[in-house]
C-alpha cells in the first residue's frame, strides 16, 4: 500500500488534462520521442516538455535518452494509472 503523500504525488502528476492525452498517447506508441508527442497532440513544443517532465517526476513516464532523442515509456505506476483512468 502506498502512503497518502505517494499518492498525491502520482495524483498531481495527472492533475491536467494535457498530461492525460500524453499518458494515453505515450500508452499506444511506446518509444515515442517528444517531437512525436507534440506531432501526435498538435501541441506546443514547450508546453508539452514540460507536462513530460512533469510526469517522469511523478514516476508515472520513463524517459530514455537515444541520440539526440529522449524516448518515453510508461512506468509500471503510469500503467496502472492509465488503466484506473480507461476504467472511471
Amino acid at each position: 500500500m502506498k502512503t497518502s503523500k505517494q499518492l498525491e504525488r502520482y495524483c498531481k502528476g495527472v492533475a491536467n488534462h494535457h498530461r492525460i492525452s500524453i499518458l494515453l498517447l505515450v500508452s499506444k506508441e511506446d518509444g515515442i520521442t517528444l517531437d512525436g508527442i507534440v506531432e501526435g497532440l498538435n501541441g506546443n513544443v514547450k508546453t508539452i516538455s514540460s507536462h513530460t517532465h512533469r510526469l517522469v517526476q511523478a514516476g508515472l513516464l520513463n524517459k530514455k535518452y537515444q541520440a539526440q532523442h529522449v524516448v518515453h515509456s510508461l512506468s509500471p505506476y503510469g500503467k496502472k494509472f492509465l488503466k484506473f483512468i480507461q476504467t472511471f
